[in-house]
């Protein structure tokens, strides 16, 4: 395990549309990697007479940190595969969980199994069977037994409209306030398919076609996308593709809130 070898699953991760098959302990040879180069960091900061400005120590932690950064977006890029995976599987359409990891093989079972259940909900909620409330009410016109007997004491028709004059009314419900990341979310497009659109090349420019079909009258700005964003959808009715070093030209509402996150640099 080392860098380089971590860099390829990354540049075959985002080429391909799906899975890539990944030996089952993955993420803890990752592990063991990213402990080891630590361990040998400790060691050559120990031996030497100035840490800081050791240049084994120095390229020790560029290491440990490229390898930590690329493993993240390894597993960020793949989580949403097999997020739709999952969704394919509870709708009993064919999905493989070949090719997982051990603890993306747990991901996808819980997944299934949870969108199964909620599936099933919802179809009951649409049936109008929520919680067997219809099977459990008794029959019309049956007096229930273990409601209690009617208070003399309870206050009659018109003391009861009285009261409710005197009294003052609840105030009405206000709407809370909008959260800054729905609002971000909702700028930048919200979520979409990744899966049927082609992924970015390797050399990280953007999907061929993402900014060339604009409508003319959408204001555009040229970003440079500094950490791995994933699929928003434009104002412009387009998807993108965004992932770190890809150059690309995104309309404004769309841009300014990468720019606002420090994950996309200005170009124009």
């Amino acid at each position: 395990m080392n860098v380089e070898e971590l860099r390829s699953v990354q540049r075959t991760e985002r080429q391909k549309d799906s899975l890539q098959h990944l030996r089952d302990s993955f993420y803890r040879d990752v592990a063991d990697y990213v402990a080891e180069r630590k361990a040998e960091r400790k060691r050559m900061a120990a031996e030497a007479d100035d840490p800081f400005s050791s240049p084994e120590v120095s390229r020790l932690t560029d290491e440990i940190e490229t390898a930590e950064e690329v493993v993240e977006s390894i597993y960020e890029r793949r989580v949403g595969k097999i997020v739709k995976r999952a969704t394919f599987a509870a709708a009993g359409m064919a999905a493989e969980d070949e090719g997982l990891t051990s603890e993306e093989r747990d991901l996808f079972d819980d997944l299934v199994t949870r969108i199964e259940r909620n599936r099933e909900t919802v179809l009951d909620t649409l049936a109008g069977d929520v919680g067997g409330a219809e099977s459990d009410s008794p029959d019309e016109g049956t007096p229930d037994e273990s409601a209690p007997a009617p208070d003399s004491t309870d206050p009659s028709p018109a003391d009861a409209a009285g009261r409710a004059e005197s009294e003052p009314s609840p105030p009405a419900d206000v709407a809370p306030a909008p959260d800054p990341d729905d609002l971000l979310a909702e700028a930048m497009g919200g979520d979409a398919p990744a899966e049927d659109d082609p992924s970015p090349t390797p050399d990280g420019d953007a999907r061929p076609g993402a900014a060339s079909e604009s409508a003319p009258d959408t204001q555009r700005t040229t970003l440079r996308i500094t950490r791995d964003v994933g699929e928003i959808f434009g104002v412009d009715e387009r998807e993108y593709d965004l992932a770190n070093e890809d150059v690309v030209t995104l309309p404004t509402p769309n841009a300014e809130p990468l720019l606002d996150r420090d994950a996309a640099e200005r170009l124009d």
